[in-house]
Formats: structure tokens, sequence, C-alpha cells
């Protein structure tokens, strides 16, 4: 692989990038031992409030914080405004793709993507199709993940349009560097990412079932505290201040949904769901799930409750389908994509699969419907025997993986034990689309790879989060 880009320091030999003046001048006079003791008091008080998550597969069930640097990553102005222009195509052609997949198909029968890739797709809702949700969104948030290689050189990674998550890790992690360097901030001219939660209540408002002429009642359902974002599902209901609940607090009556509470039923308008379709409702999907309500879909269906983000989302997010969305984008929007995919190969093709075998300790190798960081393969980090269980993987089941060169994702400085160092990072945006329009807040949340040299920054695989600066520059 090239030289990782360093978004700090810029191109060899320079002075380090405008952008990072003041954070250079801010370590410059900074004590090491000074950062150190306010990165411990951050952990102390991210453990304090309970900003934790849990880890499956943990046989030990602990819960974790989230390693919490307090360099920030610091974006220009203009290359924000670039970011957003890019987000804004690529979700607007999302919500596009989905209303057409589940409607007219046009997509499938130009040949702009495989039908079988879409239809036979496990993620795919045939008891959707037809269904046009309120204000024709599907995807009301959406976390687009972001990797940079260069001055100017920023992929998509993945697109996240069923339930993403990590959004409360980027308000506290601006909340955080508020308490431990207020001057900092100031002095910066931080863009704020404070709004966030309220253009979430303002975005799902906005779709809320039509003929409801009072304010439309909108919960956060949760699967319950032993999910693994629970505390986010809290934080986000509270920030709102709507109610946080979880299947056994709603029920259906005449295909309308209702919340119990101590004064009576309560119509619920909008459901906030951080639980996966197959357990939204055990009369229309899973039989044995006790984490939705009965009922739900049929009060779906009927256009009386707006469920954000929509049934069926998945498979846009589908990492095969990822693969075609230049083609999807230039299809709805007419334009050319902004924001560029990472060149991918897929295994259903016989001649790409050909290709990936032969290169496959250069290749990352990724299931198609993977996330967390787990099922997936990074040839050039990997041992023999791994290399070996992926090629037998793939030849088993070829269809279930695509695989992409191994990106020198950027860089940027990171507080370790003795000094600043480099580590690898990417970001996440967080994009509300409602009936009103497509919202983005400036930032988003940046995960960095704590272990020097590694690439993955999945908070599961030992990554840590940074608060993610816009500012002048």
């Amino acid at each position: 692989m090239q030289a990782s880009f360093d978004e700090a320091d810029g191109a060899p030999g320079s002075d380090g990038r405008p952008a990072y003046a003041e954070i250079r001048r801010w370590l410059s006079e900074t004590p090491h031992e000074i950062l150190k003791t306010r990165h411990a008091q951050a952990e102390l008080l991210f453990r304090r409030t309970g900003i934790t998550f849990g880890v499956y597969g943990d046989e030990e069930g602990a819960e974790r914080l989230i390693p919490f640097d307090v360099v920030p990553r610091v974006l220009t102005r203009r290359e924000w405004s670039y970011l957003e222009r890019g987000l804004v195509q690529r979700v607007k052609a999302l919500n596009a793709f989905l209303a057409d997949v589940y409607g007219p198909q046009e997509a499938i029968r130009a040949g702009v993507v495989p039908a079988d890739l879409v239809l036979l797709n496990p993620q795919y809702q045939l008891a959707v199709a037809g269904h046009r949700p309120a204000g024709d969104v599907h995807v009301h948030i959406a976390g687009i993940d972001l990797v940079r290689t260069g001055e100017d050189e920023f992929y998509v990674l993945e697109d996240n349009a069923r339930t993403p998550s990590g959004v409360s890790y980027m308000l506290e992690n601006r909340e955080m560097m508020l308490r431990l360097f207020p001057e900092l901030v100031e002095r910066a001219r931080v863009a704020p990412v404070e709004t966030y939660t309220d253009l979430l209540r303002q975005t799902l408002a906005s779709v809320a079932p039509a003929g409801r002429e009072q304010e439309p009642g909108i919960v956060v359902l949760t699967p319950g505290p032993y999910n693994s974002a629970f505390y986010e599902h809290s934080f986000l209901a509270d920030k709102m201040g709507v109610e946080l609940v979880e299947g056994a607090d709603l029920f259906v009556l005449d295909e309308v949904v209702y919340m119990r509470t101590t004064e009576g039923p309560r119509r619920v308008d909008v459901i906030y769901r951080r639980i996966d379709d197959a357990f939204l409702d055990p009369l229309a999907f899973r039989p044995d799930s006790t984490l939705g309500v009965p009922g739900l879909f049929a009060a779906y269906l009927a256009g009386n409750v707006t469920l954000a983000n929509a049934v069926g989302n998945g498979v846009a997010d589908d990492k095969a389908i990822y693969s075609y969305m230049p083609q999807i984008i230039r299809f709805f929007t007419g334009e050319e994509p902004i924001l560029k995919n990472v060149p991918t190969w897929r295994g259903r093709d016989p001649a790409e699969l050909a290709f990936i075998l032969e290169r496959l300790p250069e290749l990352v190798v990724k299931e198609v419907d993977g996330s967390g960081g787990y099922g997936m393969l990074v040839g050039p980090h990997a041992s023999k025997a791994q290399i070996a269980e992926f090629r037998d993987k793939l030849a088993a089941q070829p269809e279930k993986f695509i695989a992409q060169p191994t990106l020198s994702l950027s860089t940027c400085p990171t507080l370790r034990d003795s000094c600043i160092e480099p580590r690898h990072v990417d970001l996440r945006p967080f994009v509300l689309t409602g009936a009103d329009g497509v919202r983005v807040v400036p930032g988003g949340l940046t995960r960095v790879a704590l272990t020097e040299g590694s690439l993955v920054v999945n908070s599961s695989q030992g990554g840590g989060t940074k608060d993610t600066w816009v500012v002048d520059g």
C-alpha cells in the first residue's frame, strides 16, 4: 500500500495543513501529561453517564466504553460543503431506488441492477411492495461511511439505511470537548452539531400519517436494555423529549397503534424503531419475536403509523447493491456521482471471482450483509490460515461476498501513552430526510483505529472515536 495521507501534516515536507493550525498550536502548548489527565477525566465522565456498549458474543457480557480520543479530527468548510452535496445526492438516490424496487421497478427493467440481486435478496420484503410510506421517504436516518485517501480524495465505504448507530457518540464527543477544552473550541470557531436531535424530531414529525391535525405522537422503539446500542436509544428519546418504549408498551387496535400510559392509551403516529424488520411484528415476520408489537405491520400498511426507517430498507445497504450505486445515482438523479464508490468486485460474477481469488492476499473481502467489522478479511494483515479459510468460503458461496482494494486510509493525530501518533480514521455523517427536505449537521462520527497500522475502526473490534470539527479554512 502507498503511504497514508495525514490530515494534519499534509504532503511530505510541508508545514502542515492550515486547517490544523489551531490544533498544532494547542498541542505544542499543552503538556502531554495534561492531555492524559483530560483523557482520564473524559473516560470517568463517560462511565458515570453510562455511555457504554455491549459486544455480541462477549462471554463475560461486560459493558464497555468506546475509547474517546481528545485530539479532534478537523475538516474545512470547503471540504464539508463538498461532502454534504455528495451525501444529499446519495441519500436522495437511495430513497428513489427503494421507492422504485417496491414500486414500478424501472431500474430493474432498465438493467441498472440485476433483478435477482434485488428480488431474491434476503432483505427484500415482498410484503411492502406497492406500499408508499408517508412523504415517500424510506430512509429517514442514514449513516454514510466515508474514508479519505488524499487531499481531495473521499470514498463512500458503505451505506447504512436500516438502523444506523453512533450519533449519540457524535453528540457526546462534542459535549465532552466543550467541557474539557472550551477555549479551544471557541477559538477554532467549530460549526455546531447540537441541533441534530431537534432536526431529528422535526424530520420524524414531518412524516406523520396524513390527517393528523394535532402534534404527532413520536416514540423510540428499543429492543431493551440488553441491546448493545441501548444507551443511544435512551439518549435520543431524552434529547427529543419523546417516550422510549419497548414492544410491550405498545398495542394495536383497529390498525392504529397506541402507547400504554398511566392516563390511558395514547395514539402513536411515528415510531423511530431500533429493531430489525424480522422482529417488528410476530404476526407478520418472526412468530417467536417478543420484541415487536402484534399487528404493527398491518397498521403500517394501512398508513396509520410511520416507521423510521421504513420496512425493507436492508436491500439498499446490501454490499452487492452498493457496487451498483454509481449507476443508481445516474439513473435516478441524472447526475454524475459526487462521492466515489470504492472499486468493488462481486463474487457472483465468475470473471470477478477469479480475479478475487487470484489477488486474495491484497484485497479486503466482505460479506454482502455483514456489519460491525465482522465476517471480513483484510488480506495484507491476514494469516495464511485466514486467507485459506476465505478462499474456501468464496468457492462455496461466492455470491455472498464482495472484494475491494485495501485503501490507504488517511490518518489523524491521536493521543497515545507516550506521544501523539497518527492513526487511521473513517467518518460517518448522519443524513436526515423528511417530507420537508434533507438535512445534514456539519460533522459526524469519526472512528479511529487505535492499534498502530490497523485499518479496522469499529468499536466492536477495538476502535475509538473522535470529535469531528468543521472549521473555516
